[in-house]
């Protein structure tokens, strides 16, 4: 990232010649590239204002950094798929903020010139205000709809002892509706499969052959299903962890399922739907912080220039 200074320098006659002669001198030992930075005239005030107006301009330059660091990272954030083109869609006035920087002209039309330094202040610290509040808002909203996603995304990514089941299981895996009988779910892993089938019948009394089925599997191992009757789960469950064989507490809802599948479906199409007007909201604000920043930046300068003139002419 590039840094740069503001520097000031009293005006008189030899203007010309101090800009000329800092050119020849920072040229030479390869100090720094400069370009003028034009700051209109504008009203003074009395001393006791800029005094007050100088501390004032130093905690709004403070925060106007702030915002914009938020914008940016909310930029980065949302287009974590596209890193590599963030810094293009961090603009002001539509060009690169270098280009912005080295050609500065102040905006007449949000800042004029006639109104006093405190009102020119006054406006800009409302205009990112605004920008802050409007900002807390629209993210939170986005953010809650990402992690939202992420949450039930993770769910469906996660090993078979945890993950959701909802695009695995369907109803004709399970025995449902019976007084006497239940289906488990069982995560064996893969090293064990053989001593399952050779096993499973034999944890309880009361499993009904043949009734395993391997549906999912995964790098560690396979969800299997097996009936048995109700009353011998809990000595089923005790025999199979003996066997290094996982029972995973589920119980088949169809409702549960649908609503899942349909609340992450609806998820996605919610964070599709905001992430277009919000990136360009983005865009549009970061935009007009960064410029309000730099006019800020501009107040600054002009004030403690003539507080430091004022002080040397006292002297």
């Amino acid at each position: 990232m590039a840094e740069f200074w503001l520097i000031s320098a009293p005006v008189d006659k030899s203007n010309q010649q101090l800009w000329e002669r800092m050119n020849t001198v920072t040229t030479k030992a390869n100090l720094s590239s400069n370009f003028k930075f034009t700051i209109p005239d504008l009203k003074v005030g009395t001393l006791d204002a800029l005094v007050s107006l100088s501390d004032e301009l130093g905690k709004l330059d403070t925060f106007a950094e702030s915002v914009l660091k938020k914008i940016a990272h909310s930029v980065s954030d949302m287009m974590e798929d596209s890193e590599d083109k963030v810094q293009e869609n961090l603009l002001a006035n539509g060009v690169d903020l270098v280009t912005y920087l080295t050609r500065f002209q102040w905006d007449m039309a949000k800042y004029p010139t006639q109104q006093s330094l405190q009102t020119l202040s006054e406006v800009m610290s409302k205009q990112i205000t605004q920008i802050d509040t409007d900002l807390k808002a629209r993210s939170v909203a986005y953010s809650n709809i990402k992690a939202s996603l992420q949450g039930l995304e993770r769910k469906a990514m996660g090993n078979l002892l945890t993950r959701t089941l909802t695009d695995i299981v369907n109803k004709n895996d399970f025995v449902l509706d019976s007084e006497y009988l239940t289906t488990l779910l069982v995560v064996v892993p893969k090293a064990n499969y053989v001593t399952w089938q050779k096993t499973y019948e034999s944890l309880s009394d009361l499993v009904v052959p043949r009734s395993t089925k391997k549906i999912m599997e995964d790098s560690e191992g396979g969800l299997f299903t097996v009936t048995l009757f109700k009353k011998a789960v809990d000595e089923f469950k005790a025999k199979a962890r003996d066997k290094k064989f996982a029972v995973r507490e589920f119980n088949f809802n169809e409702k549960e399922l649908q609503s899942e599948k349909e609340e992450m479906t609806r998820l996605a199409a919610d964070k599709k739907q905001q992430y277009g007007p919000l990136l360009r909201w983005l865009k549009v604000n970061f935009s007009e912080a960064f410029i309000a920043w730099i006019h800020v930046k501009a107040l600054r300068v002009f004030v403690e220039s003539v507080l430091r003139l004022l002080w040397i002419s006292q002297d």
